[in-house]
């Protein structure tokens, strides 16, 4: 009989010890849907602000600006640029107008030669943002961002561009030094004896 009782005890201390941790997760269920829909209103009150904050303080771009943008590459340098036929025959680039970033005419050429090619030069708007190699590299890798994203604003360009070589990724790069060599290739001085 004494050993009834005990199991007896037993069962109904874990028949409860179930119902307690059957009420608890239903609260913490409870507890996160709540925490789930306040994160929701939470972001849509935050889109909403977003959305009337105005343009001139710097919330973001305007309502119907429309732009194409694609990442040009040449060696080291990685450009990335965007054309929009909104607003007037703009070029800057890191946020300086194109003739003080690349002063040289011969680079200015190069950035241009797309537009050229298509002969729509006052058209675009551009903003292209370039980081990494050098002066040469900067503007052939600006040039492939603009021939990508002129592709994307109308897709019979591409051929065109495609034969002026334009949209090829130039793989040259530098070669990295190997072990026991002075730079990628020379060796040190062989001496017989």
């Amino acid at each position: 009989m004494p050993r009834a009782k005990k199991t007896e005890k037993k069962e109904d201390k874990a028949a409860e010890t179930a119902a307690k941790s059957a009420k608890e997760t239903k609260e913490a269920k409870k507890a996160k849907a709540e925490a789930a829909e306040a994160a929701k209103t939470a972001e849509t009150a935050a889109a909403a602000v977003a959305l009337e904050e105005p343009a001139e303080t710097g919330g973001g771009k305007k309502k119907g600006d429309k732009y194409y943008e694609a990442v040009g590459r040449r060696k080291t340098a990685v450009a990335r640029v965007r054309i929009s036929t909104r607003g007037g025959k703009e070029f800057t680039v890191n946020g300086v107008p194109l003739e003080k970033y690349f002063p040289n005419p011969q680079f200015k050429a190069i950035i241009e030669a797309p537009f050229v090619k298509m002969s729509c030069d006052d058209r675009f708007k551009v903003s292209a943002r370039v980081k990494g190699g050098g002066t040469n590299a900067q503007a052939e890798a600006i040039r492939h961002g603009i021939s990508r994203a002129l592709v994307m604003f109308n897709l019979d360009f591409k051929k065109r561009l495609k034969k002026a070589g334009y949209l090829t990724r130039d793989p040259r790069m530098k070669e990295r030094k190997k072990p026991g060599l002075k730079r990628a290739r020379k060796a040190p001085q062989w001496a017989k004896r």
